[in-house]
C-alpha cells in the first residue's frame, strides 16, 4: 500500500490529487489492474468530478455548506458534526480502473481530497491490483 500525504489550509478545501494518484500506478509498473483509493478519517472524503473548470470544486465546497452547514442543532460536542455528515455524504473511498498504465477517468475527471475539518495533516492510501 502507498500512501499520499496532504496539509490542507483551511476548514473547507478540495484537492486535486489526480497525478499523485497516477504516479504511484507508475511506480508500480500496472499496465491493467484496479487502483483502490482511501482514507483514514472521519471528516474527509473522496470523490471523483470535473478536473478542467476549478469552479466546479468551489461550487461542490459552497454547496455542500449550504446542505450541512458547519454551525447547527448537533449533538456531538466536538463541533465538527457537519464534517462527519459531509464525509458520510460523499464517501471515503473510491475504485478505479487502470488500463494501459494510466487510471482510466473521463476526459474531464479528476481525483479529489474533500477536506471537510480543516486545516490538518492527512493521508490517503492507494492499494493497485494487477490483473
Amino acid at each position: 500500500m502507498d500512501r499520499i500525504s496532504i496539509k490542507t489550509n483551511s476548514r473547507n478545501e478540495i484537492v486535486d490529487i489526480t497525478k499523485e494518484v497516477q504516479a504511484i500506478v507508475t511506480k508500480n509498473k500496472t499496465k491493467d489492474g484496479i487502483c483502490f483509493v482511501t482514507i483514514p478519517h472521519t471528516t474527509a472524503a473522496l470523490t471523483i468530478n470535473e478536473n478542467a473548470d476549478p469552479s466546479v470544486r468551489t461550487d461542490i465546497s459552497n454547496h455542500l455548506g449550504k446542505v450541512v452547514p458547519h454551525k447547527g442543532s448537533y449533538l456531538h460536542v466536538e463541533g465538527n458534526s457537519d464534517a462527519h455528515i459531509k464525509s458520510s455524504l460523499v464517501g471515503q473511498s473510491l475504485t478505479i480502473f487502470v488500463q494501459a498504465g494510466r487510471l482510466a477517468l473521463g476526459a474531464w475527471q479528476g481525483i479529489f481530497f474533500v477536506e471537510a475539518d480543516g486545516p490538518r495533516s492527512r493521508q490517503v492510501w492507494v492499494k493497485v491490483l494487477k490483473d
